[in-house]
């Protein structure tokens, strides 16, 4: 079918949740995708900063295949290989020493505010039983997670609310200080917050909500649905700041693109999780968690060391996956700061970008005015970019994007705003 009959029928059949742009896409490889009469597009939104490693990866693509053919599904009564293998590679490349799987950054965020509140109620008191959110943040659309969201216009229309929630300012510590109450069990945060703005905390905020947690016996829940699995530069937004949170949820970029979440978290928390205490149908399923495997092997390239020089050399192996698992970091790093500088470049000439900010490659652009139209003005050109907040434009590419199809963003927006200034 051509692009206007595919869009007929979305609109036939599909819930109208979406203001969807009038492209169908059919393939993607990399930074590019490809619509269904063939024009090409350079990617800057990754599915949300979900395709880390581009679109259709090998790596991934093998791995699914591979998985496919032996085991798609089975009931979390049983255990799973892939599952298994998945979880010791998240707990050995983060603070963790156990997770949880599920299928969305949503009910990633519903496993920890719910481990959050039954170890406080079973260990600190049965009034403990509040969470400390952000305004601006955004921590999905379940009932649990739009009434941790702390921005109103998701609240509209699903009134009355859950109980327990209280709002402060973002990288306000006095705020955090002044909500704490008997009630309190957690405070939950975005490390960076993405969808709010591309908002960025300081270190001392961060260290000293850790240590104001240490001191009131409160847990930190830190969301890095979008900031995890290298977005920032680091595997985990967390290594940024020095501290660690008590519990962790991950999801859009751990398996490329197959739907997975996953809450981590130490021994001393994921005890409160019993048999029947939560659960998740889909949770560890082998597609996905292969897929991830697959993820974190591409970063860490354990199994690739493992199955190639192990026996040849078995003292090279953290070596070899420390300098893998550097190859796409480093590429975040350096290509974000090169597409920071670029955005700041154009800053001087346009007196409507107010600021450029970001760390690795989640960077936003604020604008004086609605980006709506730059967006549609880059996609009428073949580059797709995102925005949020109504006036910031969010730049997400796979990690793996390189300074030549920056400079093509940057040629692009360049024109773009020229137009505006005439």
């Amino acid at each position: 079918m051509k692009t206007n009959e595919l869009i007929e029928q979305s609109s036939k059949y599909l819930c109208n949740t979406y203001n969807r742009y009038p492209i169908v896409f059919s393939k993607g490889k990399g930074c590019k995708l490809w619509d269904v009469e063939g024009k090409e597009y350079l990617d800057f939104v990754a599915g949300l900063a979900v395709v880390n490693l581009g679109h259709c990866h090998p790596n991934v693509v093998n791995a699914i295949k591979e998985q496919a053919e032996r085991l798609i599904h089975v009931s979390n009564y049983y255990h799973n290989e892939p599952m298994i293998e998945l979880a010791r590679l998240l707990c050995e490349n983060s603070f963790a020493e156990k997770v949880f799987f599920c299928n969305s950054g949503a009910e990633a965020n519903e496993a920890a505010i719910k481990l959050a509140r039954k170890y406080a109620k079973e260990n600190l008191g049965p009034e403990k039983f509040e969470i400390i959110t952000m305004l601006k943040s955004f921590h999905g659309r379940t009932m649990a997670t739009i009434t941790a969201t702390g921005q109103e216009r998701f609240h509209k229309g699903f009134e009355p609310l859950l109980e327990g929630f209280k709002y402060v300012p973002y990288n306000d510590l006095e705020a955090v200080k002044n909500a704490i109450s008997e009630k309190t069990c957690a405070i939950m945060l975005e490390p960076i917050q993405g969808e709010g703005g591309v908002n960025i905390p300081s270190k001392e905020y961060v260290q000293g909500l850790r240590r104001l947690c240490d001191e009131k016996g409160t847990l930190l829940i830190f969301d890095e649905v979008q900031t995890g699995i290298g977005r920032t530069g680091k595997l985990f937004a967390y290594e940024h700041f020095g501290i660690e949170p008590d519990i962790m949820t991950l999801a859009k970029g751990l398996a490329n693109g197959v739907p997975i979440g996953a809450m981590l978290t130490k021994d001393k928390f994921a005890g409160t999780f019993v048999p029947g205490a939560h659960a998740s149908t889909f949770g560890g399923n082998p597609l996905a968690a292969a897929a991830a495997i697959a993820v974190l092997q591409t970063f860490n390239r354990e199994g690739a060391v493992k199955k190639e020089i192990k026996e040849v050399c078995p003292s090279c192996i953290s070596t070899v996956r420390n300098i893998q698992k550097e190859d796409i970091l480093r590429n975040c790093n350096i290509v974000g700061g090169y597409l920071i500088n670029r955005l700041k470049e154009l800053k001087t000439g346009f007196d409507f970008i107010k600021d450029v900010r970001g760390m690795g490659l989640l960077i936003g652009m604020e604008l004086t005015f609605d980006a709506g139209d730059i967006v549609k003005k880059c996609m009428e050109r073949g580059i797709l970019i995102n925005y949020t907040n109504g006036n910031i434009l969010r730049f997400i590419p796979p990690l793996i994007v390189t300074e030549d199809e920056v400079d093509i963003l940057i040629n692009t927006l360049s024109d773009i705003f020229m137009g505006i200034r005439k």
